[in-house]
């Protein structure tokens, strides 16, 4: 499935047999389907009622391609819940429940509730907060001034610091995940909120000098990083 857009991706799911195949990919991607109940591979598709029985001689014999997932327990089939975990990864600037009811059909409280079951199957190891050895960091990001026409650069850039541009800040867990959002300032408030509801409590933190990280000590271990040393 290489959907690019939205519509795409809910004409591509609105058939079954495309559900069936891009979960059984993912659920069992060696081919071979086993009972989510057991982990037995003797079972068979029983087509008509779109589930696998199992013969290993136990009380769930029957499971679907929902069983042990998020949308195990609801009600809505899969053409409506594989275009929402499309949305929640390729929309880059997040969704809202608004934009799920009017996208896949579905009343906004049901929406909100396939947000919040989609954002819980995103989340880490750690219930979605990083966790270990973490880094924090910020940088500036705009136009390169060469690029800019002479009235536009006149306007955006009036000094070498921040002005006319974005400030970006990050999260990074040495194993590799990272987290980045775009903040109104480096100031204490914004970076502390978005180290706090991105790491968790008690990990090693890394920060530069910066003063507005001062203060996160006592419930990280933060230690300071001075670049200028080598």
């Amino acid at each position: 499935m290489d959907a690019k857009t939205l519509q795409q991706a809910v004409l591509f799911f609105s058939d079954f047999e495309h559900c069936r195949e891009y979960m059984m990919a993912r659920r069992w991607p060696d081919g071979k389907v086993k009972c989510p109940h057991c982990g037995a591979e003797k079972v068979t598709y029983l087509a008509k009622a779109r589930v696998w029985k199992c013969y290993a001689g136990h009380s769930l014999p029957r499971f679907s391609l929902k069983t042990g997932t998020i949308f195990e327990d609801s009600p809505l089939g899969l053409e409506k819940w594989l275009p929402v975990m499309w949305m929640l990864v390729n929309c880059k600037n997040g969704v809202s429940s608004w934009e799920i009811h009017r996208a896949v059909g579905v009343t906004q409280k049901t929406a909100w509730f396939m947000l919040q079951r989609g954002r819980l199957a995103m989340q880490g190891k750690t219930g979605g907060k990083l966790g270990g050895e973490v880094e924090v960091d910020e940088t500036f990001i705009g136009g390169k001034a060469r690029n800019m026409h002479a009235k536009e650069k006149a306007q955006k850039i009036t000094g070498r610091g921040p002005e006319g541009k974005a400030t970006v800040a990050a999260v990074l867990a040495r194993h590799g995940e990272v987290r980045t959002a775009v903040i109104d300032n480096r100031r204490k408030k914004a970076l502390q909120e978005l180290v706090r509801e991105n790491v968790q409590v008690g990990s090693n933190l890394y920060s530069d000098e910066l003063k507005s990280y001062d203060g996160l000590a006592p419930d990280f271990v933060h230690q300071v990083i001075n670049h200028a040393e080598k």
